[in-house]
């Protein structure tokens, strides 16, 4: 857990910064740095999906992920049920801000697989470059979004301590196949996060998270009776 601690406190400590800066910054400068996270999360999202979908065994499964996931959003209200939670603690924006946040932070690449090798392998090297590149981005939300941000480090905590944690009791039978699966649903839904930061089309991400549950319910369903 050692790589995860550390993750947590490049985000904790980038929100402060970021807070800082904050006020030093003009309007159209935090025009500018939301432009960027947008064309940020949008590339990285297309990144996901290009990168695991060649290895996904039932190219389909992430669709049906995304369509359950969605109408069980939907059904629970998930969209509405975060930003009331939000507005709580800071202004209505910030619940766009706290879920771009949160979808950056866990549904990477490297921090899906950190956790797993750490726990296998005892390699920190993701989690550490993990860390790194999550402190830069938790310095550009926070000067946007304000402390609100840091709130993502908890969930961040919890993800991967999941990971770790079946990866540790499991030892070599985690499926790989599982954590491409995964990162399709995760890719979608960070595209999505981005698109909605730069206004091109709104989207209810918040609605679509059930999805990665989904993925994970279905895959093993499947793959129990052998058709992956």
């Amino acid at each position: 857990m050692i790589g995860t601690f550390f993750n947590v406190s490049t985000i904790l400590i980038g929100s402060l910064l970021g807070n800082y800066f904050k006020k030093s910054f003009a309007d159209k400068y935090q025009e500018i740095l939301m432009q960027a996270m947008g064309l940020a999360a949008t590339c990285l999202g297309m990144q996901a999906v290009l990168q695991n979908l060649p290895k996904s065994k039932l190219p389909i499964l992430f669709i049906l992920s995304l369509a359950i996931g969605g109408v069980l959003g939907v059904k629970f209200d998930l969209a509405t049920r975060f930003s009331n939670s939000v507005k709580k603690f800071s202004n209505s924006k910030s619940s766009e801000g706290l879920s771009t946040a949160i979808l950056l932070y866990c549904m990477g690449t490297l921090s899906i697989l950190g956790p797993v090798e750490a726990a296998l392998h005892h390699n920190y090297t993701y989690l550490f470059t993990n860390g790194i590149l999550d402190g830069i981005t938790s310095i550009i939300l926070a000067s946007t979004f304000g402390l609100i941000i840091m709130l993502a480090a908890l969930v961040l905590f919890f993800w991967q301590g999941s990971f770790y944690l079946i990866a540790f009791l499991l030892q070599s039978n985690v499926n790989p196949d599982f954590l491409h699966e995964l990162s399709i649903v995760g890719g979608v839904l960070i595209l999505a996060s981005g698109l909605s930061i730069l206004g091109i089309k709104k989207f209810e991400t918040m609605n679509l998270l059930p999805s990665l549950l989904v993925s994970g319910i279905l895959f093993f369903i499947l793959h129990y009776i052998g058709t992956i």
